[in-house]
């Protein structure tokens, strides 16, 4: 593991009622708000990040520290349908990406950034999944 942080930008962010949401915040400290260079798209009813270069290209999440990072990435990636065993390509890859916290900080944190083709998947131009 070469960072204790994750981002976040879809169904794991806090107040999302599911099972790896309520484990990432067992199991991690939410640091607080963050952002980072891309742009979101509406997969099915969670999002998928794209990574730009494009400085107005600006995906909002949330940035947590986490206590038992290897082991819980293991889970996530399963959860992310990109652990050991998944055929290629997989949905989601997951990156150590750079991510700028809301104190204008910026940091590596790893993230799930989508991998498939987004032909015809409707953008979300705020950059904010909640706001879709």
């Amino acid at each position: 593991m070469t960072s204790d942080r994750l981002f976040v930008y879809g169904t794991l962010m806090r107040g999302f009622d599911h099972p790896m949401a309520r484990l990432l915040a067992q199991h991690a400290d939410f640091m607080g708000e963050a952002s980072c260079r891309g742009r979101l798209v509406l997969v099915k009813h969670y999002p998928g990040l794209l990574l730009s270069e494009v400085s107005s290209d600006v995906v909002h999440g949330e940035l947590f520290r986490l206590r038992a990072g290897d082991e819980l990435l293991r889970e996530l990636d399963m959860y992310e349908a990109c652990g050991e065993g998944f055929p290629e390509p997989t949905e989601y890859l997951r990156q150590l990406i750079d991510v700028t916290s809301s104190d204008g900080a910026t940091a590596p944190a790893w993230t799930y950034v989508y991998n498939w083709p987004v032909i015809d998947l409707p953008h979300i131009a705020s950059g904010r999944f909640l706001e879709h």
